[in-house]
């Protein structure tokens, strides 16, 4: 039997990219062995949409992502309640990697 060993990860974090980006809106797109996460700022009124900033995964990184953001959704809406999902925006997306 094999025994769980605890691996710790020292995660550097530069006061640049701590800043982090406003996105409120996100395309996500793929190919055979990638996922790519565009995260965009709109602004009211205005038809261009800019990127802000791009991450790509491989698939299986892709799934935990999924994974984790389901279980901090699930915990955020226990403590501060149902989060609405607003579906009156809609946006006309040109997939640049030719995807369906």
């Amino acid at each position: 039997m094999e025994e769980k060993r605890e691996q710790k990860l020292d995660i550097e974090l530069n006061a640049e990219i701590a800043q982090g980006v406003y996105s409120n809106f996100q395309i996500v797109q793929h190919s055979p062995s990638e996922f790519v996460v565009d995260f965009l700022q709109v602004m009211p009124g205005v038809p261009k949409a800019q990127v802000r900033s791009r991450i790509i995964l491989a698939p299986m990184h892709a799934k935990k992502l999924l994974y984790a953001l389901q279980d901090n959704i699930s915990r955020y809406e226990k403590t501060n309640g149902k989060i609405t999902d607003n579906t009156e925006n809609n946006y006309t997306i040109i997939n640049p990697l030719g995807q369906a």
